[in-house]
């Protein structure tokens, strides 16, 4: 009895559970090299600055530092959109274009900055869409 209680309540629990990062994909026909190429230029291009690559997975992520939001909370420091994009040969001859956006607040607490993911904001959004639509060919 106890464990289907459990189990209703994990459910439901997973239910309500908001989403912290906003997926966008799409493909192209150029190869992954071509590609991997595009994205990095094209984060640069939005305002990202290059925060890890692996050039051999073809992964790549950036941070933008937001400083115009402000919140009430003295802790609060600023908000960090952050894309992270893996760039993958598709089996069906096409290299597809996979980029996750974040957004971070950063806090400083007693133990330095603390980041706390949040819902992904429309800036982090709207920079998926273009570095998607500008690297495809």
């Amino acid at each position: 009895m106890h464990h289907r209680v459990f189990l209703l309540g994990f459910i439901l629990l997973s239910a309500c559970g908001q989403r912290l990062a906003a997926p966008a994909k799409g493909s192209t026909s150029a190869g992954p090299d071509e590609t991997f190429e595009c994205v990095k230029n094209q984060m640069a291009a939005l305002g990202f600055k290059q925060s890890s690559v692996d050039a051999d997975e073809r992964r790549v992520s950036a941070t933008k530092i937001d400083m115009k939001t402000r919140r009430s909370d003295t802790q609060f420091r600023r908000l960090l959109d952050r894309l992270e994009v893996e760039v993958a040969a598709a089996a069906d001859g096409q290299t597809s274009i996979d980029v996750r956006g974040h957004t971070f607040a950063e806090y400083t607490t007693q133990r330095g900055p603390t980041e706390v993911e949040e819902k992904p904001s429309a800036d982090v959004n709207a920079a998926s869409q273009e570095l998607l639509s500008r690297c495809r060919s």
